[in-house]
């Protein structure tokens, strides 16, 4: 996937190279940048799309965190192209006009492509401030989402600015390569973000069967409709589910299997943590659900040795649980590890219990306040709990902040980072 968006990038830049006329006039070196910029901003835009799309192959085999990372990279790297493209313009119109940078702003804006682009950049700028670690915290999730879904109409306003420029326009060919990787990227994005889930709503008529008390704010949903075996959904897996009731219909929730799939049943379980998720324990049986997916590459095909470590922290518990019962292996060759601050916070006990009985596995529960004097994720203390740490694969799934600090000891401890597999949550 990487290799393929940087050879995109090259053929961009080759575009721009092919058409380039070199010139030693000041003008001609402030457009001939301002094309560059623009080019690659243009692409830009259509790979963040593409990373978001959520086409099955991509998802499964990148991972979901990863590619949100990638698109939150790839935005910072957008807007500064579009900076460097929207100033490199302005220096060379003024150079060109003998204008000043006020007089040259308002000579542009009269045509109509650029205040085209000029409103997309924009709205893309308040995606980015609305995306800001800061910003993003202190805005409601359904407000972030507007926001960030303006994105598509900043996409298409671009689009038109780039149809009437030089380099894409001046050319035939170009103007339908350009125009068919924006149509297919488009497809992609009705297809695997509308049209599948509303397909797969109706063929499989999901709906809430049960919901189960778990203990303390922790709640499981059962959710049963026609055929589900065909999702072919994987132990480790999630799918952003959307409920149809009241507060919870307009967002999609992405949360993991804590069980494999039986009798036509998916099960999730959950923590209330916000406003969402306190009120999934209000759902009543009957109420219709939209389940996009499966997505998440955290599944037994990461698996490269025949010893396996499981290792949880707090709800992060369920997409290992699911694992724990089905990852194949004799006694002895799969360990579960869960960290949480008490016996309270431990979920899904019993079920892990009685899995590690039946088919002999290990199974430790580390106790204990992070800020403890004794770290249980010491690589001292998982070397001396797990013998021959170094030689097992390790699946790994907990709060941010525990898992790089588990991260961290498990390459300490001798773990290759190759076979530390993971999938954060928070940017799924």
């Amino acid at each position: 996937m990487r290799t393929a968006i940087v050879a995109g990038a090259g053929a961009v830049a080759l575009l721009w190279g092919v058409q380039a006329r070199p010139s030693a006039r000041l003008d001609a070196f402030f457009a001939t940048g301002a094309h560059l910029t623009g080019l690659l901003a243009g692409y830009g835009v259509l790979v963040l799309l593409l990373l978001m799309a959520r086409v099955p192959a991509v998802e499964h085999g990148v991972g979901a965190d990863r590619l949100a990372r990638w698109h939150a990279l790839g935005g910072r790297y957008v807007l500064g192209l579009i900076g460097a493209h929207t100033l490199l313009a302005l220096c060379g119109y003024a150079v060109h006009t003998h204008t000043d940078l006020v007089t040259a702003t308002g000579d542009l804006l009269s045509y109509g492509a650029i205040a085209a682009a000029t409103a997309g950049t924009a709205l893309l700028v308040a995606v980015g401030v609305t995306s800001a670690r800061a910003v993003r915290r202190r805005v409601r999730h359904e407000t972030w989402r507007a926001v960030h879904l303006s994105g598509l109409l900043a996409a298409a306003l671009g689009f038109v600015h780039q149809l009437a420029g030089p380099d894409v326009a001046g050319n035939l060919l170009t103007v339908w390569l350009w125009s068919m990787a924006h149509a297919t990227v488009g497809v992609l994005l009705v297809w695997y973000r509308i049209v599948v889930p509303v397909r797969a709503a109706l063929r499989h008529d999901l709906r809430v069967a049960e919901v189960r008390d778990e203990g303390p704010g922790v709640v499981s949903v059962l959710v049963q409709g026609r055929g589900v075996a065909r999702l072919r959904a994987e132990p480790g897996q999630f799918f952003r589910w959307r409920f149809l009731r009241r507060g919870l219909w307009a967002t999609a929730l992405p949360f993991s299997l804590s069980a494999p799939v039986r009798d036509d049943t998916l099960r999730i379980t959950v923590k209330a943590l916000g406003d969402h998720t306190r009120r999934i324990r209000r759902l009543r049986p009957g109420t219709r659900v939209l389940a996009s997916g499966p997505f998440g590459a955290l599944t037994a095909h990461r698996r490269t040795r025949r010893k396996v470590l499981l290792l949880a922290g707090g709800v992060g518990i369920t997409p290992l649980r699911a694992l724990f019962e089905t990852l194949p292996g004799g006694p002895g060759d799969v360990t579960l590890l869960y960290r949480a601050s008490d016996a309270g916070g431990l979920v899904l006990r019993e079920e892990l219990e009685a899995i590690a009985r039946e088919r002999r596995a290990a199974l430790h529960f580390l106790l204990g306040p992070s800020d403890g004097a004794f770290d249980p994720l010491a690589p001292r203390a998982l070397r001396a709990l797990v013998p021959g740490l170094a030689a097992h694969d390790v699946y790994l799934c907990g709060p941010p902040a525990m898992a790089r600090a588990a991260t961290e000891s498990l390459i300490r401890a001798g773990v290759p980072a190759s076979r530390i597999h993971s999938e954060d949550f928070d940017h799924a």
